[in-house]
């Protein structure tokens, strides 16, 4: 009786411990001026049972150390490299054997899929990547077919929800937009012979952000008070009405039948009215509550194989398309969880979401402003410098630093100093700052203490949102 105990005791912990949501992979940018170490982070999507990683980019300190880890990694080309890889196959053969094939060992990294470009047909891009996308998709999957690789590793391309709309309200009207229409047929005609994804990233918070008459509970999964009624079906939320709308999209050419894999979504928690942490803990609770339950959408039922965007917030990403592209993680900075998330969907607390370990900090030190100003005038020059030299995306009205002008330039003092990693010149400003040892954090502000970095790196994703036209034309901007 005692070893069946044990038995039952052990098997518990293993389902405790892998009871994800089916389908549950995260997006893992690194856009940041100050970057965890990779092997911690691993260790936290293994601790946590993240079996799934979607990379921008296959920068090497990454793929090291996701190395025998057996999580499955969708790795990234972005969007400068389209052209020379779609001009020359010698130049795909060889970005293959460099970022695919190297690390396809015992021992090695799992790698699933190459994502060919990021949202390169967004409307913003003016057709910029066009010409290059499907020659580059093409000569990437020929060169992973001819190392061997191909029947395990499949190219595709993670596209926006903008390469398809509807001139209605309802989802059955979906269709690809008509100036990259044929492009995406060729796209999808090679997607279906190589038995490859369509891939498309979708967000609901930018569904908020672009128009002010949006019902603001059909952006949630709680259901809302206008749902869109579609023949005899109703929509409830904005992301099942978005992915049968790309559903009836694909019916319409043919490939009604294609695996759709939800390459991003998420929701901010900083630089927007709407981006906080009580409605992405709301968005996220429901998500992974649909995800727990295999439910699909109203088109095509059973497991979405999703990834959450993203891992942690990125403090060098463009705020070209609006504050909030930098708070988009569901760690902070440092690693440590924003808000409690049950990752099974299941409500039972068995699968809460856990840190990263053993992170390294700077001294606990502050640099604001000094006491004995007292004209707070003098002090926004040196705050405008501050902040444009660091980030600053967490101060304003409606965001989770809503100071005075002392506390504001206290903040933009602090995080120029951090980001300079704690370097005493870094802490002057004409003589108006000061470091002092008492945290000056208040309320939701953290004023932030800076990690040990890892290693900058200019790879990530380009913008969840960065055009304000992502959903534009599309039912869910018209309710």
């Amino acid at each position: 009786m005692a070893r069946a105990a044990f038995l039952v005791w052990v098997l518990s912990v293993i389902l405790a411990t892998t009871n994800l949501a089916q389908g549950l992979g995260v997006n893992w940018g690194t856009l940041s001026s100050h970057l965890l170490p990779p092997k911690k982070v691993v260790q936290m999507l293994k601790d946590n049972g993240i079996k799934k990683v979607k990379l921008f980019d296959a920068e090497p300190s990454t793929l090291n150390a996701l190395a025998g880890s057996g999580i499955q990694v969708m790795v990234g080309i972005p969007n400068d490299k389209l052209e020379k890889l779609a001009d020359s196959y010698s130049e795909a053969q060889e970005w293959v054997k460099e970022n695919v094939t190297k690390w396809l060992h015992d021992g090695g990294v799992s790698i699933s899929n190459v994502g060919v470009g990021n949202e390169p047909y967004l409307t913003s891009y003016n057709g910029t990547y066009v010409k290059t996308t499907y020659p580059a998709l093409k000569n990437i999957q020929k060169a992973l077919d001819e190392s061997g690789a191909g029947d395990k590793v499949k190219a595709t391309v993670p596209f926006n929800a903008d390469v398809y709309e509807s001139s209605s309200n309802k989802p059955s009207d979906g269709c690809f937009r008509k100036d990259i229409k044929n492009n995406m047929v060729e796209i999808l005609r090679h997607l279906r012979d190589s038995k490859a994804p369509f891939v498309v990233n979708i967000y609901p918070f930018l569904s908020l952000y672009q128009n002010a008459n949006f019902p603001q509970e059909f952006a949630f999964f709680e259901g809302s008070s206008k749902p869109v009624r579609d023949n005899n079906i109703e929509y409830k939320n904005v992301f099942d009405a978005n992915c049968d709308t790309l559903i009836n999209a694909l019916k319409k050419e043919g490939f009604g039948n294609m695996e759709i894999l939800i390459g991003e979504v998420g929701w901010p928690t900083d630089g927007d009215k709407n981006a906080n942490i009580k409605n992405a803990k709301k968005f996220y609770d429901g998500l992974l509550k649909k995800l727990g339950k295999e439910e699909g959408t109203p088109l095509r039922r059973g497991k979405i194989e999703v990834y959450l965007f993203g891992l942690f917030d990125e403090d060098q990403k463009s705020v070209a398309p609006g504050d909030f592209e930098r708070h988009w993680g569901i760690f902070r900075y440092d690693g440590q969880p924003k808000f409690p998330m049950d990752l099974s969907g299941k409500g039972s607390g068995n699968q809460m979401l856990k840190a990263v370990q053993g992170v390294e900090y700077l001294d606990k030190q502050w640099c604001v402003l000094n006491s004995h100003v007292k004209n707070l005038s003098q002090t926004q020059a040196e705050l405008n410098y501050a902040c444009a030299e660091s980030d600053c995306t967490s101060l304003g009205t409606g965001r989770s630093c809503n100071l005075d002008q002392q506390g504001n330039a206290s903040y933009a003092f602090n995080i120029y100093f951090q980001t300079r990693d704690q370097d005493v010149r870094a802490c002057d400003f004409n003589g108006m700052a000061t470091i002092t040892k008492s945290n000056p954090s208040v309320g939701d502000c953290l004023f932030p203490v800076q990690i040990v970095s890892a290693g900058a790196s200019r790879h990530g994703a380009v913008g969840a949102a960065y055009a304000l036209s992502i959903f534009a034309g599309l039912l869910w901007m018209m309710i």
